[in-house]
């Protein structure tokens, strides 16, 4: 049972309420010796219990809007929330006018009654997939803290808030791979949507082309309850395909290449546990993914669109910019028309390829990442950020470019530093996509549990 399901079923049975669930989660948000701190940008305590007590009284009088009404969720400081100020990471923002209504999104959740606890840290305008954030400090991964190593971004308090179990869903945004990132640097699910799915009114955006709205979780399930809901579909339960009628498909070009030792020696013990389960997997040649690279050497159409969008406000507040987050957007300048009108073209030849390689398959599959979250002291210099935050997106990235739907599952044992293996499968099979997904999760709970 995966954890939202079994909270709704001991607020339907009374052994918990919803402001007890509140107070445990604000407890661990506040806790001294917790990521908390960094990993909120702002936490609502007062008007969390507010709507805890709210859904408690609904609740007693049988008419609590759905069963997970009183589930504590974070959201990424990207969302508009009525009255607060979407600051999108950065301070720049700090002074704008708050929000007058919900992100259409977080409206849905919140009509479902999951209380919002705060608003959660991130990648400053969500522009890189490290997670560092010099204004409001950068979570650390739940892996050896005692290192203190890179949360994964965009989405990194997400992330965080539910590695460290303060909240069963943390809502963020996938644009290259910031869902999919941190969650496979912390060790739990992280979905991307075709873009379009969940609407993205009154969210922030970084690129209007490949923004996508996406949960992150402890549990397939739970992902696909909260996207659902964000969907506006109805919340079934989510059955899986038996192993022996999966069959899935493995890149194995461009996107094994250089991998971090646990990653590789996870990847291939997946892959083991997988095809001893009954699961088909067969290896896939997908040779124009190599071209990736050279398409987006100027940072591509992420890149356009950002500078489109930032050019009059980095005019005028560029010092108040992260330096780091303002020279990747400033990679959009050099990009011509020519250039975008080429890649766009060259965008749907390789959406026609990759339609051609994945029929037949449930899903295609590799490493989420190529790379463990390293410390954040490798990070250091300008020219290690740069390699390591385009080697951490090399591989979610191109599910962003062939407009996919995509999933992170942890693959690691216990205590090995956290790696991620991801499914891919076309656009607009979200939900045939979570179901094999939920398969795959459970082979390789032996492994991961």
């Amino acid at each position: 049972m995966s954890v939202v399901e079994s909270l709704a079923r001991q607020l339907a049975e009374n052994h918990v309420s919803a402001r007890s669930l509140v107070e445990q989660a604000l407890s661990r948000a506040f806790d001294p010796a917790g990521e908390g701190a960094r990993a909120f940008i702002s936490i609502d305590a007062e008007g969390a219990r507010e709507t805890a007590d709210h859904v408690d009284r609904l609740r007693r009088r049988g008419r609590a809007p759905s069963p997970f009404a009183g589930i504590p969720i974070s959201v990424k400081d990207l969302f508009d929330i009525a009255g607060e100020v979407t600051c999108a990471g950065s301070m720049i923002l700090k002074e704008a006018p708050a929000a007058t209504v919900d992100a259409l999104a977080i409206a849905r959740l919140k009509s479902y009654g999951f209380v919002v606890l705060g608003r959660t840290n991130m990648t400053e305008f969500a522009y890189s997939g490290v997670g560092l954030n010099p204004h409001y400090g950068t979570p650390l991964c739940v892996y050896d803290r005692a290192t203190g190593r890179i949360p994964g971004g965009s989405s990194s308090g997400a992330a965080i808030s539910v590695a460290d179990g303060i909240c069963p869903v943390g809502i963020g945004t996938d644009t290259g791979g910031s869902c999919r990132i941190p969650a496979a640097f912390n060790g739990i699910v992280g979905w991307k949507p075709t873009v379009g799915r969940v609407p993205t009114r009154g969210v922030y955006p970084l690129s209007a082309t490949l923004d996508s709205v996406g949960p992150l979780a402890r549990t397939v399930t739970d992902c696909f309850i909260a996207d659902a809901i964000m969907a506006d579909e109805e919340v079934a339960s989510l059955g899986a395909p038996p192993p022996r009628a999966m069959r899935l498909g493995v890149l194995r070009s461009y996107v094994l290449d250089d991998l971090d030792p646990p990653v590789a020696r996870d990847f291939e013990r997946a892959l083991r546990r997988l095809a001893e389960s009954g699961v088909r997997v067969d290896d896939v040649t997908f040779e124009a993914v190599t071209r990736f690279a050279a398409l987006n050497a100027k940072g591509g159409i992420g890149a356009a669109d950002a500078y489109a969008h930032h050019a009059p406000m980095i005019s005028a507040h560029r010092q108040a910019y992260d330096p780091r987050v303002v020279n990747r957007i400033l990679y959009g300048a050099a990009i011509t028309s020519a250039d975008l009108i080429g890649i766009h073209r060259a965008r749907a030849e390789l959406m026609r390829e990759f339609h051609a390689v994945a029929e037949g398959f449930d899903a295609l599959i590799l490493p989420t990442t190529p790379n463990v979250a390293p410390p954040i002291s490798a990070l250091a210099g300008d020219d290690d950020y740069i390699r390591v935050n385009m080697r951490s997106l090399r591989n979610t990235i191109i599910g962003n470019f062939l407009g996919v739907c995509a999933i992170s599952l942890p693959m690691a044992s216990p205590g090995e530093p956290p790696t991620g293996l991801m499914l891919m499968a076309k656009g607009g099979s979200d939900r045939r996509l979570f179901r094999v997904a939920r398969g795959v999760e459970a082979v390789l709970a032996g492994i991961t549990e």
